[in-house]
């Protein structure tokens, strides 16, 4: 991730160019999620987009928001209840390297050897801005529609615009889709991020369509996800970063005790050294090594320039969940 001398905040968002609501009987009604619904026709252009070729060529693109906007940040209201999904799983495949021996623990940085789940509901995202051909990271969760992708609100949302020919590719291998690409027919983000791109909900979600009769989380399984679980915890953060010392081929992870931000945001902070493209991969919290598998709490999302090797990434709380709610149905 390209850090700025002066003090931002940097998103990790990659491409080529820059790149429920629980409420209380007393409080006003929850905005409705903002989603943008993709045409069959758009969907079979989608997959006849990205070769080998784009998806190599995706390449990251940094994303900042000015000092000025930063203090401008609203501190997000927090649920006091605690809202838990848990994962579902599929059977491992020859592709899952599960004898691998687990990563250390903590971890700055570096390639996910430890196998298990998360090598299949972990992916990256491509799409087109301004465009131009882009990426990010996502992460297949337990849903009703078992067809639902958890990224950055960046990572389909940005200056105004919804994303273009957005796909989500599972266990992404150099070019290659082991489990396959799966096109999006919505995407979706928090209100608070479609209106002035508040970094406390920079959360996105995406529903994608079946793919040779099967639906997502039948092929890669899923992570589940939790609402309102506090701070303070041992976390796991994964992602596909594309800026140097990275190239976009390889899962990377980082672990190791979180904490709250201390400064202009609301969100998680991990020491992590992860750069452009990572954006929208999960983080969890209870993760097993061995099994691969936890509970997702948050998302890459962005670092301040002043702060090298620190990732930070928004509180799913009321706002997340809503999202969550409307993407499952969907």
């Amino acid at each position: 991730m390209r850090r700025h001398r002066t003090a931002t905040a940097v998103l990790l968002a990659v491409g080529a160019l820059l790149t429920g609501g629980l409420t209380t009987a007393n409080a006003a009604a929850p905005a409705p999620v903002p989603t943008h619904s993709v045409p069959a026709a758009g969907q079979h252009r989608t997959a006849a987009f990205w070769t080998a070729e784009r998806m190599r060529g995706a390449v990251p693109f940094d994303l900042h928001l000015g000092a000025g906007e930063l203090k401008a940040l609203k501190a997000p209201e927090r649920g006091s209840g605690t809202t838990t999904v848990a994962p579902t799983t599929v059977a491992p495949t020859a592709l899952d390297p599960t004898a691998l021996a687990p990563a250390a623990f903590p971890q700055a940085g570096g390639p996910w050897t430890g196998g298990g789940a998360v090598v299949k509901t972990s992916g990256r995202v491509f799409f087109t801005f301004q465009g131009r051909t882009a990426s990010c990271s996502g992460n297949a969760v337990t849903s009703q529609n078992a067809s639902t992708v958890i990224t950055a609100g960046h990572c389909v949302k940005y200056q105004g615009s919804w994303h273009t020919d957005w796909v989500f590719v599972p266990a992404y291998d150099n070019g290659q889709a082991p489990y396959g690409q799966w096109t999006a027919s919505k995407i979706l983000t928090t209100p608070q991020w479609e209106a002035s791109e508040d970094i406390n909900y920079d959360v996105g979600a995406a529903v994608v369509a079946p793919l040779n009769g099967q639906k997502l989380t039948s092929v890669t399984g899923a992570q589940g996800i939790q609402f309102n679980g506090g701070y303070n915890k041992q976390m796991y953060a994964f992602g596909f970063p594309a800026a140097s010392p990275y190239d976009g081929t390889k899962l990377i992870h980082c672990s190791g005790n979180s904490s709250r931000d201390f400064l202009l945001s609301n969100d998680h902070s991990l020491g992590c050294n992860m750069t452009g493209g990572s954006s929208g991969g999960p983080w969890f919290t209870g993760f097993s090594e061995s099994a691969g598998t936890g509970l997702q709490v948050s998302v890459n999302s962005f670092g301040y320039t002043f702060l090298p090797n620190r990732m930070f990434g928004p509180y799913f709380g009321n706002e997340a969940k809503a999202l969550y709610d409307t993407a499952q149905v969907s």
